[in-house]
């Protein structure tokens, strides 16, 4: 139902689900429990958001704190993202490392991010819609972020447009980290 696509930090999970096509369409399953809990991911979702935004939108890095952390499930539905998760694990090997991978409506991959990991994203098309599963419910007073801009990735040549919310979190130097 799921193929696991493997990336380079443990953990964060690359999906592709099983697509259904025919004359009318297409089909696709973004959750089963069943088969979430066969890969080992013991996901059950309770919240669900969707943001729409133009080329160049950059969103994130977005987390909750404790007790309030929540793995999430990411994916577009409309247009195409390039979608950047950065470990915030301070016993992990990869702490501080940020991985990107492309997320579309034509390649319908699935994110699964853990408790421990910052996430933001770069809309490549205006109208991109991106879908957030996640583990727990939205938590304003453990709601935090860190600037985009600080951490060692590469966003390519562009002139981001940020939220003033987004441009505003403290950089990942000055981040003191709860997740080990």
């Amino acid at each position: 139902m799921f193929e696991r696509i493997g990336q380079p930090i443990d953990g964060v999970h690359l999906l592709k689900p099983t697509e259904f096509v025919d004359n009318r369409g297409d089909f696709v399953k973004t959750f089963h429990k069943t088969s979430f809990y066969n890969l080992g991911l013991n996901f059950e979702p309770v919240e669900e958001f969707f943001s729409t935004s133009r080329k160049n939108v950059i969103r994130g890095f977005h987390f909750q704190l404790p007790p309030d952390a929540h793995d999430k499930l990411v994916y577009c539905i409309k247009g195409k993202v390039l979608d950047v998760v950065l470990d915030l694990r301070k016993g992990s090997d990869t702490y501080g490392k940020a991985i990107g991978v492309e997320l579309s409506a034509q390649n319908k991959y699935l994110l699964y991010i853990p408790v421990g990991f910052g996430h933001g994203f770069l809309s490549l098309e205006d109208e991109s819609v991106m879908v957030y599963k996640t583990s727990t419910v939205h938590s304003p007073k453990n709601d935090f972020g860190i600037k985009w801009n600080s951490v060692d990735f590469d966003w390519g040549n562009i002139d981001p447009i940020v939220s003033k919310r987004d441009d505003s979190f403290i950089t990942f130097s000055n981040f003191k980290s709860p997740f080990n």
